[in-house]
């Protein structure tokens, strides 16, 4: 028998787990000893926060990045297929949204393994339902180009789909967050609506949805280093 691969919600941010995770999610996530991480030392943490006693020691952990090797990322299923359970967890969130988790999901069910979501807090969801935009359709278009001109344009094309009836998602590095809303301020139509969902779930959040015209008149919000996630309609 082979094992399942369960997709394991982490906090947005802050250390209330309780509020935001299942109990369920809490005690499945306690009783694997194989995950599949961004970075070990966050995982590690997360853990030891949900469970002072978890046996990190005795845990092995598979790290998936910008710099893992696909010789590397080839075996990461190796305990699932052996018969282990296997966690795959993201930085925050959801895993294998607008993260590196989506190819080992992919190779799972190329190896018939069972995939198994875990209900947990998504900036990405959490932001659309609360915008007052179009939750019906939509789409996520993960991070813009870095390049002015190329984000200028990118954006005009989002707003055009928006135009269309299809609210468009986007995130940004947190560091470049008001270099983006500068960008929408500019590139954007004075009518277009703009949802700046900062923070979701942490007790700093604000969520607000504005016409950029209405956002132009207003103060400027400072939004560098806190998880921001953009709504255009």
């Amino acid at each position: 028998m082979k094992g399942k691969l369960y997709l394991i919600p982490v906090l947005l941010g802050g250390d209330d787990f309780r509020a935001l995770i299942p109990e369920k999610v809490i005690t499945i996530t306690g009783g694997l000893r194989f995950f599949i991480v961004e970075r070990i030392r966050s995982a590690r943490r997360y853990l030891r926060l949900i469970d002072k006693e978890f046996p990190i020691d005795s845990t092995t952990f598979f790290e998936l990045n910008e710099h893992t090797e696909q010789e590397e990322i080839d075996h990461f299923l190796d305990p699932a297929i052996k018969g282990s359970d296997i966690g795959i967890m993201s930085e925050a969130g959801l895993p294998a949204l607008a993260d590196p988790g989506s190819g080992i999901v992919a190779m799972a069910h190329r190896h018939g393994i069972r995939v198994v979501p875990l209900s947990g807090p998504s900036s990405v969801v959490m932001a659309l339902i609360s915008s007052g935009l179009n939750g019906q359709h939509f789409s996520f278009n993960g991070y813009l180009p870095v390049k002015k001109e190329e984000r200028a344009a990118k954006l005009k094309e989002l707003e055009k789909r928006a135009q269309e009836g299809f609210a468009q998602i986007f995130i940004e590095t947190p560091y470049r967050n008001n270099i983006m809303l500068e960008s929408i301020l500019s590139a954007c139509k004075n009518e277009t609506r703009l949802c700046i969902a900062a923070d979701v779930t942490l007790p700093v959040e604000s969520i607000t949805t504005r016409t950029i015209l209405e956002w132009k008149k207003g103060k400027m919000p400072f939004l560098n280093n806190r998880r921001v996630v953009f709504v255009l309609q």
